[in-house]
C-alpha cells in the first residue's frame, strides 16, 4: 500500500515537473509576443525577434543536456522525462529563430539567405548548429530509441556539438561583450566532463557512499 502511495507521488510529481518544464519553456516566447503587440522590441523588431529566439534555443539546449549529470549527482530520476522536453523546445526555438532570420528579415528569397549563411561566420556556425538538431529532434520519440537501439545514445551525443556550434554562433554575433556566451560555453563544458565515463562513474559512487552512510545514521 505504501509503495503504492509512493508510486502515485511520483508521477504526480513527475506531472508537475512537465507542465513546469512547459510553461517555463513557453515564457520567452510570451514574453517575445507581449512585446512586439505592447511595441516593446525597439527600432529594430526583426532583429530582437532574432535575437530572443536564438537565446532561449540556447538555454534549453544546455538544460537538456543537464538533465542527465543532474541525474547521476543527485539520484533525480524523475527529471528524466525533461530531457525531451526541453531538447524539443530548443529545437522549437531554434527553428523559430531561422524562420524569422530567413523568411521574415529576407522575404525566403534562397539566394540571398544562402549568400548570408557562406558569407558570415556566425549564420554559418548558427545553421550548422540548426542543421544537426533537426536528426536529434526527429528521434527523439521512443519509436525512433526502439529502431535505432545502440546507436541511439551516440547519435544524441552531438547534442553537445550542436552546443558548442550554438555557442561559437553567439560569440561571433556579439562580438564585443562575451561575458553571455562564454558563460554558456563554460556551462557547456562543465556539463561535457560530468558526461565522461570516469567522472560520471566517480559521480554515482560517491553519491551512493552517501546515500548509504546517511541512511546508516
Amino acid at each position: 500500500m505504501i509503495n503504492r502511495l509512493q508510486q502515485i507521488d511520483r508521477k504526480q510529481r513527475q506531472t508537475l515537473l512537465r507542465i513546469a518544464a512547459h510553461v517555463g519553456s513557453l515564457i520567452p516566447l510570451i514574453w517575445l509576443y507581449l512585446d512586439y503587440y505592447t511595441y516593446n522590441l525597439g527600432p529594430d523588431e526583426i532583429r530582437a525577434a532574432i535575437l530572443r529566439t536564438g537565446k532561449p534555443a540556447l538555454i534549453l539546449l544546455i538544460l537538456s543536456l543537464a538533465v542527465t549529470p543532474a541525474m547521476a549527482l543527485f539520484g533525480w530520476k524523475i527529471l528524466q522525462p525533461l530531457r525531451r522536453i526541453f531538447g524539443l523546445y530548443a529545437f522549437f526555438y531554434v527553428s523559430l529563430h531561422f524562420t524569422i532570420f530567413a523568411v521574415i528579415d529576407y522575404g525566403l528569397d534562397l539566394r540571398v539567405v544562402w549568400g548570408e549563411i557562406v558569407d558570415r561566420q556566425y549564420a554559418l556556425f548558427g545553421f550548422a548548429a540548426f542543421l544537426l538538431m533537426i536528426p536529434l529532434a526527429a528521434t527523439s520519440n521512443k519509436w525512433a530509441q526502439r529502431k535505432l537501439g545502440k546507436k541511439w545514445k551516440p547519435l544524441h551525443r552531438a547534442a553537445y556539438a550542436a552546443g558548442l556550434l550554438a555557442v561559437i554562433h553567439y560569440i561571433w554575433l556579439v562580438k564585443q561583450d562575451y561575458n553571455d556566451p562564454l558563460f554558456y560555453a563554460l556551462l557547456l563544458l562543465a556539463l561535457f566532463i560530468l558526461r565522461l565515463t570516469p567522472i560520471k562513474k566517480t559521480i554515482t559512487s560517491l553519491r551512493r557512499r552517501l546515500v548509504y552512510r546517511f541512511s546508516q545514521s
